[in-house]
């Protein structure tokens, strides 16, 4: 895996499954640096640009334990998140999900209402956290990406059955690079 210092930052692009890194365990962060922080700005960029909500460095090809998340959608309510663990998961609900890395999909996943979520800032201070409802719902989901765990792993049969076609076009589009 490449440092941070080596990305080529105006290249970094959303990449898609079935792309072999978003199924890599991520690395934890060890410097937090100026490379880091142009990282986390980047795919802030990005998923502002593709109207997420959340982003993980392995969707962007880097397997660091790296984060970005806006309930919002707006660059301005952003907040990046290094190393990010979640604990103390409370109460249960399903809710429709989707994903950048998985264009056209979207499928129930049942997460915990409220989760506490310990995590370091960009410069290395600790965070604890604690979110409800769609936070929590995003922490979840972009802390599944970092140990390589996707939205269709968590879905139920029916979806599985629902998006089995567009799974496929994403497989058969698949041209190994982004």
């Amino acid at each position: 895996m490449p440092q941070t210092t080596k990305l080529d930052l105006g290249n970094l692009a959303v990449v898609h499954y079935p792309d072999p890194r978003l199924r890599q365990p991520c690395e934890p962060v060890a410097v937090f640096d100026e490379s880091l922080a142009a990282l986390a700005d980047r795919m802030i960029e990005l998923m502002v640009q593709n109207k997420g909500v959340g982003l993980a460095a392995p969707q962007v090809g880097v397997l660091k334990r790296l984060i970005v998340v806006s309930p919002t959608g707006q660059a301005a309510d952003a907040m990046a998140l290094v190393n990010g663990v979640i604990r103390d998961r409370e109460g249960n609900v399903e809710a429709e999900e989707g994903c950048l890395s998985l264009p056209g999909v979207n499928v129930r996943v049942r997460r915990a209402k409220r989760c506490r979520l310990e995590a370091f800032d960009l410069a290395g201070n600790p965070l604890e956290l604690e979110g409800e409802d769609l936070l929590a719902r995003i922490w979840q989901h972009e802390t599944d990406h970092l140990d390589g765990v996707l939205i269709i792993d968590r879905m139920g049969p029916a979806d599985r059955m629902a998006v089995r076609k567009t799974l496929r076009a994403l497989e058969e589009g698949h041209t190994g690079t982004t």
